[in-house]
């Protein structure tokens, strides 16, 4: 199965790490991307919205709180409770912040 994992997390609870910390949690990312996963840090978003029907877009969080969106994944797992061993020693999962998984199906598979 795939499993898109989106990443929320706030700097200054990853900055409250020691060095050598997030040195050994950024390697610890090293797992996922060996089996392929796509790791990303997002920027500042772009959020787009054409409820009246014309697209208008910003540059704040479409929900906002206190650990925004940083990053995302694509992962290959058994299942979620592999998913979740996956990505439990991930920076935001240890950092503060948390990892939504989500199952991705394809639509036009039978």
């Amino acid at each position: 199965m795939r499993f898109l994992c989106l990443a929320y997390g706030n700097e200054r609870d990853w900055l409250a790490l020691s060095e050598d910390r997030r040195a050994e949690l950024i390697a610890g990312d090293d797992v996922l991307r060996r089996r392929g996963a796509l790791v990303a840090v997002l920027g500042d978003p772009t959020v787009v919205r054409a409820w009246d029907g014309a697209p208008e877009t910003s540059a704040e969080a479409f929900a906002p709180g206190d650990a925004p969106l940083v990053g995302f994944s694509l992962i290959d797992a058994d299942d979620v409770d592999e998913a979740v061993r996956l990505v439990a020693a991930t920076p935001c999962a240890v950092a503060g912040g948390a990892i939504e998984i989500r199952p991705l199906v394809d639509p036009g598979a039978a």
